[in-house]
């Protein structure tokens, strides 16, 4: 194998993509998938890889200094691709400390581990960290966010992953240490739990449920597929520039009510409902705090020197989308009821 590469929250949404495409596309990798297996992530995700000769699963946490630093003595990682996040804004307003604990904190523990494994001999190493485009804060009706927007984090969650792209960059500049930053818009596609908009809203259609909108649904986001996602960071991984960060986004801009009718629409088709029933479901709700406006990325770096751009429509991943959770029922009814714990107890049973 001439790469050792640990990747975090690789049984997660985005986690679960990167690896497959990893495992599939480098079979001379050997890919480390360590994840702590809370509700988000599943290692059904990844049974179609499980076997593979290249990928290894552990188990573990983040923020277990004692624990991090022992299984880099013993795999020698040689490059870190870190996913691993609390990510849920609703949730960082209810418990932000363990978005600090996680996100800072677990950045801040793999940090160390991985600077004191190759103490100084940084050749063909690499510490790849995945933010999002939330710190830079909030946008007006114009602009877009670039590499060099001012960070503004306005949640708990976002001023935790501003924390740890603070730090990454501070490890690169105090201990000449090797590190690219990606920061990416909202993501979407298969496997993602059912917590956020869009797999929530189909679930909750499926089952003819409330669909819960904030405030007037004005609130603006780009949207990014999330396989065109994993492509760009196997792009960056190989060919980004030490020290650099690139923003990933899909050019894609929809305010929620108006990507919510269209996901209605879809799934009305999907369902043979009756044009308009699942629009009928809309409920506005109360706002959250702090909810910022519009999020919008500026992807031309990206594009311009790595040759990156999104592989699908918007209107062509969301089909996609609402295809695989329609045709994996039991997949959704797994994640949501709890039952898919089984699963790990009956693979990794201490």
């Amino acid at each position: 194998m001439n790469k050792t590469i640990l990747i975090t929250g690789g049984a997660g949404f985005i986690g679960s993509h990167v690896v497959r495409l990893f495992v599939n596309s480098y079979p001379n990798y050997h890919i480390f998938n360590l994840d702590a297996l809370t509700y988000a992530g599943n290692l059904e995700n990844l049974s179609d890889i499980e076997n593979k000769p290249n990928y290894t699963f552990i188990k573990g946490d983040i923020n277990s200094d004692e624990f991090v630093i022992s299984i880099f003595k013993k795999h020698k990682f040689d490059s870190v691709i870190h996913l691993a996040a609390e990510s849920h804004v609703d949730r960082s307003i209810e418990a932000p400390l363990a978005f600090v604990k996680t996100n800072v904190i677990g950045t801040m523990t793999l940090l160390n581990a991985f600077k004191n494994t190759w103490k100084g001999n940084f050749n063909n190493k690499l510490f790849y960290h995945v933010s999002t485009d939330e710190v830079y804060g909030t946008l007006g009706k114009k602009g877009l966010f670039t590499e060099t927007t001012p960070y503004s984090p306005n949640s708990p969650y976002s001023a935790s992953k501003a924390s740890s792209d603070h730090f990454v960059r501070a490890y690169g500049e105090t201990y000449n240490m090797p590190y690219v930053i990606t920061n990416c818009s909202n993501n979407y596609g298969q496997n993602q739990f059912p917590e956020k908009l869009i797999p929530l809203f189909i679930n909750n259609i499926i089952n003819n449920k409330p669909l819960p909108v904030y405030g007037d649904g004005n609130y603006t986001r780009d949207w990014l597929y999330v396989k065109d996602h994993a492509v760009a960071i196997d792009l960056v991984f190989h060919k980004g520039k030490n020290s650099e960060t690139y923003n990933i986004g899909g050019f894609n801009e929809w305010k929620n009510i108006d990507l919510i009718k269209l996901l209605c629409k879809q799934m009305d088709i999907e369902l043979n409902r009756p044009t308009g029933s699942s629009e009928e479901l809309i409920t506005y709700v109360k706002d959250r705090p702090g909810h910022d406006l519009r999020y919008a990325i500026d992807a031309s770096k990206i594009k311009n020197e790595l040759g990156w751009t999104p592989s699908v429509t918007f209107e062509e991943g969301l089909k996609k989308t609402i295809n695989w959770y329609l045709n994996n029922k039991e997949w959704l009814n797994n994640v949501t009821s709890g039952a898919y714990q089984s699963y790990y107890k009956k693979q990794y049973s201490n």
